[in-house]
This record gives C-alpha cells, sequence and structure tokens, in this order.
C-alpha cells in the first residue's frame, strides 16, 4: 500500500510539474531562436563589414588592414586583408602584428593602477614625489601641482612631447631615457595645470617611469611579467620585433601621395618614449584585451586587476573646458549615440590603429593599418553595421526568393564605382564599395516576388521597384531601376 501511495504521490507532483516544465521549455526554446535569430543577424553584419572593409582598403591603396571583433569572452570576427612585407607576397590576418602606438598607453595606465592597488602612489600625489628628477622649467603662470592623474587624463599642462623631433622623418630618432631625463628640466608646461586638455606623450611617459620607480622593476620587463603574460597576449610586446618585420610585422606605409602612391616607412625604436607608444600588438590580442576588460566586470573577480578598479579607469575622470574631450584613467571615453565606448587610438610612422570597447554591450571592435588612414573610422563603421543589423526588422520569406542569387558586385559608372547587393534581414542592402559611411543611409529592398523588389529608404519609406535579370542559364546578371541598367559584375 504505502508503495502506491509513494507512486501515487510521485504521478500527483509529475502532473503538477508537467505545466511548469513544459513552460520552461517553451521558455528556454523562445530564448534559444532569440540567440540564434541575433548571431545571424550578426554573421550578415560581419559579412557586410568584410566586404566594405576590403573594399575600403582597395579605394584607399592601404597595403594590409587586420580587424577583430570581441564579443563577451569571445572574438567573433577576425580577419587580415591585403599584404604585409614589400613585395606584396604575404597575407595579413588577425594575427600579423602592428605597431599600435598610443594603444600602449593603455597597458602603461594598467600598470600604473596595480601599483595604486598596492598602495604605492596616490593619483592626487605630485608626480615629483615618485620622478625628484621629472621638475619642469619655472612656469609664472599660478597652478596646482602636476599628479598622476592629471598626466592619465591628459590635463596636466604637460608639453605634448619630449624635446626632440622623434616624430620627424627620415629618421624618426626617439630620445633614449637618459635623454628623455635629462631634458625635461628645460621645458616648461604649456598650460597651468587641469585647466586644459592637451594630449601628451610625455605625460605618459612619466606614468610608465613611475611603474619603474615605485615597483623596482625596468617597465618592459614589469609589464611583460605582470600584464601581458598574466593575459596570455603572446603577439604583444613592449617594442617593435624586427626578426618579424615584413613577414608576421606588417612593414609600414606613409600618407598617400597626390600620384596614389605611399613613401615606404622603415622600423624605429621609441627608447625613452615607449611607455607612451612603443607597442606592437595584434588584432586578435587587442580583442583579448577587450574580453578580458569585459570578464573583469563580469566575473567581479580579481585577475590583473581588481574589477573596481578597471570601473574607475573606464569612467570620466576629466572633462575638457569645452565639453568636447571626456577622459578616463588612461582610457578615452566618449557617449556615442547613448552608448559609452572606452578605447584608444595609435598613430606611429606607417601604422595607425584604434581600439573601441562598448562595456554596456560587451563588443569590442580592433583595427590595425599599416599606412597612414583612419582606422577609427573603420572601426566605428563596423560597429555601425553590427547596430544598424540589430535593429533592422526582419522581411518574411517570399516563395521562389533566394536571397544569395542577387548578392553580387554591381557596375555604376559613372554614377559611382561599383555598388554591392549584400542579403540583409531577408532582404537585401545596397553599400557603395567606396562609402565612408556605410550604414549610414541604407537602403534595403524588400523581396515580393521573384527578381521584384521594393526599394525601402533609411526612413522606412516605400519606394520604386527594382528588379534583376538573367541569362539564359538562369544566373542573375543586371539590377534595373529606373529603367537603368547596372551589370552585375560578379558574385559575393
Amino acid at each position: 500500500m504505502k508503495n502506491w501511495l509513494k507512486a501515487g504521490a510521485s504521478l500527483a507532483l509529475l502532473s503538477m510539474a508537467t505545466p511548469v516544465l513544459a513552460k520552461a521549455h517553451e521558455e528556454n526554446g523562445q530564448a534559444n531562436a532569440a540567440e540564434a535569430q541575433k548571431a545571424a543577424a550578426l554573421a550578415e553584419a560581419l559579412r557586410a563589414a568584410d566586404l566594405w572593409v576590403e573594399s575600403q582598403r582597395q579605394y584607399l591603396k592601404i597595403p594590409a588592414v587586420s580587424v577583430a571583433v570581441a564579443q563577451g569572452d569571445k572574438t567573433v570576427w577576425a580577419k587580415g586583408f591585403g599584404t604585409t612585407d614589400r613585395a606584396g607576397r604575404h597575407a595579413a590576418t588577425a594575427d600579423t602584428i602592428y605597431s599600435i602606438c598610443s594603444i600602449s598607453k593603455l597597458f602603461t595606465s594598467v600598470a600604473l593602477m596595480q601599483q595604486w592597488e598596492q598602495g604605492k602612489v596616490a593619483l592626487d600625489a605630485p608626480i615629483t614625489d615618485y620622478l625628484p628628477w621629472a621638475k619642469l622649467a619655472a612656469d609664472p603662470r599660478e597652478s596646482v601641482p602636476i599628479t598622476l592623474r592629471g598626466a592619465l587624463t591628459h590635463s596636466a599642462g604637460l608639453p605634448r612631447e619630449s624635446d626632440f623631433p622623434y616624430w620627424t622623418a627620415p629618421d624618426y630618432r626617439f630620445p633614449t631615457q637618459a635623454e628623455m631625463r635629462a631634458k625635461i628640466g628645460s621645458q616648461s608646461p604649456l598650460y597651468p595645470a587641469e585647466t586644459t586638455w592637451q594630449y601628451s606623450n610625455l605625460g605618459l611617459t612619466l606614468v610608465g617611469e613611475t611603474v619603474e620607480a615605485v615597483s623596482g622593476t625596468p617597465y618592459a620587463d614589469y609589464v611583460r611579467a605582470n600584464i601581458l603574460a598574466p593575459l596570455g597576449l603572446k603577439d604583444t610586446r613592449p617594442n617593435l620585433p624586427k626578426d618579424l618585420y615584413g613577414k608576421q610585422m606588417a612593414v609600414g606605409w606613409g600618407a598617400l601621395k597626390p600620384d596614389g602612391t605611399r613613401p615606404e616607412i622603415g622600423p624605429f625604436d621609441t627608447a625613452g618614449i615607449t611607455p607612451a607608444a612603443g607597442f606592437t600588438s595584434s588584432v586578435n590580442d587587442l580583442a583579448r584585451f577587450a574580453s578580458w576588460t569585459f570578464r573583469l566586470a563580469k566575473s567581479g573577480k580579481a585577475e590583473v586587476l581588481r574589477p573596481s578598479t578597471l570601473r574607475e579607469m573606464e569612467r570620466v575622470h576629466y572633462v575638457s573646458p569645452d565639453w568636447n574631450t571626456s577622459w578616463g584613467l588612461g582610457f578615452a571615453v566618449r557617449n556615442q549615440n547613448g552608448t559609452t565606448v572606452v578605447g584608444h587610438g595609435g598613430s606611429c610612422p606607417g601604422y595607425r590603429s584604434a581600439l573601441r570597447i562598448a562595456p554596456s554591450e560587451e563588443m569590442a571592435v580592433a583595427v590595425a593599418i599599416n599606412a597612414m588612414d583612419n582606422p577609427d573610422a573603420i572601426a566605428g563603421n563596423i560597429a555601425a553595421l553590427i547596430q544598424a543589423r540589430g535593429a533592422a526588422a526582419n522581411y518574411d520569406p517570399v516563395e521562389g526568393v533566394t536571397l544569395e542569387d542577387y548578392a553580387g558586385v554591381y557596375d555604376a559608372q559613372p554614377w559611382t564605382a561599383e555598388f554591392m547587393a549584400i542579403p540583409w534581414a531577408g532582404g537585401l542592402i545596397q553599400i557603395d564599395r567606396d562609402s565612408t559611411e556605410p550604414a549610414d543611409r541604407i537602403y534595403r529592398l524588400k523581396p515580393l516576388a521573384k527578381d521584384r523588389f521594393q526599394v525601402v529608404s533609411d526612413k522606412g519609406e516605400l519606394r520604386d521597384t527594382v528588379t534583376f535579370e538573367r541569362d539564359a542559364s538562369g544566373k542573375v546578371v543586371a539590377l534595373v531601376q529606373h529603367s537603368n541598367r547596372y551589370r552585375r559584375v560578379r558574385g559575393l
């Protein structure tokens, strides 16, 4: 009898639990479907970004571009475009090494904040407390002391550079540590401290010098042991690896000249300015660095830094008097369309780079190029494409319409060189290959029937009808709009 009672009770409990389990199963199914939709949307956005980045590389004649996108703890897209060597034989990858120049400042800032966590430095103490030799020439203007916080936020009034012409061609000779130290006493502040935002490589060099002074370890050795190794950043170094130059490390090229060529830029040694500008890295490693910031914030556990320390670094500590520039502790901090974006850019002879991190969205974009162009614009446009696809409503499938049939590059001469038709949220979008803002004015093509689409403006307005032509074999060969025919050059 007892066994029957037990069985009956179990059945009763099961019958009570069944609706709850069914509901949980349904909710899990809905959550999985939503995640699948997000993944599909991200894949379409990254495909569009892939095609656009290569187009920009070609139009701007950039020899090599490497890109990585991090989402949470994963790198969801990483790729290289172009070639790394003078002969154009070695393909760029996401592991290609570039000078990241001022992104070096993030590693220097992390190193200093490790010392701050240990109680070895105070951010608002005079910097001369730690570097007695770092006393600038007398200045008659009244000022508060130059501090580490001021140096980290570029508000200390320091000169932009140590007084040497190291950004000047053709030598790019940087001062040694001893030369930089000897020169600072003859340099005067540009402004009274905390009154004006002035980007300063000298300032972050002094932050690195402070790390060396209070830790008792040479700066480069300290960073390798306490930041790069723990984070597994195997392709990040506080120097330029000349043995890899032209192989894994991309060679440098200058600004585009009127004749469409770029001058060659040789390797250089940042020497005494290394804490501000001397690091080399890959976009894969920069994506790993970004994922570390997400992981640290999410886990609540110390890893290289305490989570609370990272939060301090990523919040605004200084706003310029015109309210146009805001800075954290080492990190640039911006509000972009309501989203807080932190990170840094880098620009050294022959190389430019950008790292954009959106902490609240756990999304980051890293871009590096071996030419004097604008990687931050590339990073921003990749982020904008991801955002635009995430906000796009999906069109319902239409019988007989296979979107890949229409994907391709179309000839639009003489109006624009070429445009691309790319699958997007159940329809197509058109992007000019030479567009500088591909997500700014996205015109969508909504499928109506086989080979017939309706143009939908960026404001959602229904416009004209577009048709596609096929050849005898059934292959799409042209797009027709307003009675004009645009030949399909190739598929995607």
